[in-house]
């Protein structure tokens, strides 16, 4: 089941209009994938650190979603600082360190667990409905609003019947191997998932329709952008750019 946990908040930020927060995720992680020094990067992390406690999240909460994450980044460390050939700070027989190599794996360290804690606190602290309805009053089309939605809520379902499937081939004797046979049954079940969803998805449409369904999702919740959500959103847009405009006047 999908971890909903960061939505029962009560926090400054669990208020704000959400479009404010979908607006405010975007200017943080795109003037953060911009910047190129580790000390502005650095910053970057900290603003995402801040929210984070602004939005009252519990470490333990962050670092679960961040586990991925952090998993493939220990893969680039182990790697990417071997690959390059210049300005080595470390050999050991034929295994070399590179400087270049280490300040890569530093920026992207950095920017991607900076950017990930920052949609963490804006946008996993709210309902995926409230989501929707956010993306809806900021002009983006209605299909992939519908889409998103439904995407969302039918992936516990999907999950569901494909662990029906693996359960009923388990019980007539499949055991997964590296053989033809398992290759060839995983295509049967990938399958057989496709044509399950799909007569699932017809039956739910036709129900949606039955209730009168337009297209169209709505939100029970009521937001307002007041001045102190604007100013929210200005405090955190000018941050971002501010520390773009001193890595490029200062630090380059």
């Amino acid at each position: 089941m999908i971890d909903r946990s960061l939505e029962q908040g009560d926090s400054f930020i669990h208020r704000i209009d959400p479009r404010i927060r979908i607006v405010t995720a975007l200017c943080l992680s795109m003037t953060a994938a911009q910047c190129t020094h580790p000390a502005v990067a650095a910053g970057f992390l900290s603003i995402s650190v801040v929210l984070a406690l602004i939005a009252k999240l519990k470490a333990g909460q962050v670092l679960i979603r961040l586990k991925p994450l952090l998993w493939f980044l220990l893969m680039m460390w182990l790697f990417l600082p071997l690959t390059f050939t210049e300005d080595i700070v470390y050999r050991y027989g034929w295994l070399t360190v590179s400087r270049a190599g280490v300040q890569l794996c530093t920026m992207i360290s950095l920017k991607s667990i900076g950017i990930l804690i920052i949609f963490t606190s804006l946008l996993a602290t709210m309902p995926v409905a409230t989501l929707g309805a956010g993306l809806h009053r900021l002009r983006v089309p209605d299909k992939l609003v519908f889409l998103l939605l439904m995407t969302y809520r039918y992936i516990a379902v999907i999950r569901q019947e494909y662990n029906r499937l693996i359960r009923a081939a388990r019980f007539r004797g499949f055991r997964p191997g590296t053989n033809l046979h398992s290759y060839r049954t995983y295509a049967y079940l990938a399958g057989m998932l496709f044509v399950r969803a799909s007569h699932r998805a017809d039956r739910v449409f036709q129900a949606m329709r039955c209730r009168g369904f337009t297209g169209r999702f709505r939100s029970l919740d009521v937001y307002t952008a007041d001045g102190i959500h604007i100013g929210f959103l200005v405090i955190c847009g000018a941050a971002g750019i501010s520390l773009l405009i001193a890595e490029r006047l200062w630090l380059n």
